[in-house]
């Protein structure tokens, strides 16, 4: 029998759509083909209240920080609004601590800035959206910066580039916890050229 994960997706004011759609999407698919759910699927915001989103996209987090329920994997999207959430020692402080009882801490784009913030990239490799790699320069000086890659596994922490590269990185995810062909199976339900 499959363990079932839970996969909790950060969101706040201003994040990439796809930044945590596509990740969404694909821990939310993966075992439809042979009816398993090895994955629980959910969003989280600072506040039980509508998010919006890149280009005013509403958004209806299903917890609140306070009250989540733990996770095994947690996902931390980018976007510009990141910018300002890099200053919220109150969401900064909460990844922090659920990194220590994640079994995975994974980014998107620059949701790799607010793992910086927190002091999580301290002498690891990290990736983010190519315009924000000064950025990320800038708050995580101690972090080796690989610019060209999609994604960067450090183990427990796993980053990938921008936007679309969430899928990737959700798929290798995928690929790494459950077998190659399990992440083969979801890029094909969702007919996505994935190349592993």
């Amino acid at each position: 029998m499959i363990q079932t994960r839970n996969v909790a997706i950060l969101i706040f004011d201003d994040v990439e759509v796809l930044d945590f759609c596509g990740p969404y999407e694909v821990f939310g698919v993966t075992g439809t083909g042979n009816d398993s759910q090895p994955f629980n699927v959910y969003t989280v915001a600072e506040q039980l209240k509508p998010i919006l989103a890149r280009n005013k996209l509403s958004i209806n987090p299903q917890y609140a920080i306070a009250n989540c329920p733990p996770s095994d994997i947690l996902l931390v999207p980018g976007g510009f609004g990141t910018r300002q959430q890099m200053h919220n020692f109150v969401l900064i402080d909460w990844i922090r601590q659920s990194y220590l009882h994640s079994e995975l801490l994974l980014s998107v784009c620059t949701g790799a800035l607010l793992l910086a913030k927190a002091g999580l990239l301290e002498n690891l490799a990290a990736t983010t959206h190519h315009l924000a790699i000064d950025l990320l320069k800038e708050v995580a000086p101690n972090t080796e910066i690989r610019a060209g890659d999609r994604f960067v596994d450090n183990g427990k922490i796993i980053l990938s580039a921008g936007i679309s590269a969430g899928i990737d990185m959700s798929l290798y995810v995928v690929a790494k916890l459950l077998g190659k062909q399990a992440a083969i199976e979801t890029a094909e339900h969702m007919e996505y050229d994935w190349k592993s």
